[in-house]
């Protein structure tokens, strides 16, 4: 199968992610969005973790930092539609949280996020 088949969904052409999944990005999303305006600085935890949450659960995201969202197996042949939009899904979010962390942390948390 190539990789044109598989993103054919019958006659109804290219296959899509639905905008209710959790893999899909909306075309306004971009890495610069700071869905919160609370950052956390070390100390205020609990209101950020809060923030973050509502945030990210507006976005459709949230599943993904619950561990709800499991990364897609790769074919032999080629990458699946789900599993590029999971990476992307996945660098997105690691640019929003990064948003939302004081700069002065991002030496700490650079290589934890991933």
């Amino acid at each position: 199968m190539t990789g044109d088949d598989k993103l054919k969904g019958g006659t109804s052409g290219p296959k899509t992610i639905p905008m209710t999944s959790p893999l899909y990005l909306h075309p306004s999303d971009n890495p610069n969005l700071t869905f919160t305006q609370i950052v956390f600085n070390g100390n205020n935890y609990d209101l950020w973790s809060e923030a973050v949450k509502n945030g990210l659960d507006a976005k459709n995201k949230l599943a993904f930092i619950q561990g709800k969202v499991k990364k897609p197996e790769a074919d032999d042949e080629d990458e699946s539609i789900e599993l590029v939009a999971w990476r992307q899904c996945q660098a997105m979010l690691r640019a929003w949280l990064r948003n939302v962390i004081d700069e002065k942390l991002h030496p700490s948390i650079t290589f934890s996020v991933q």
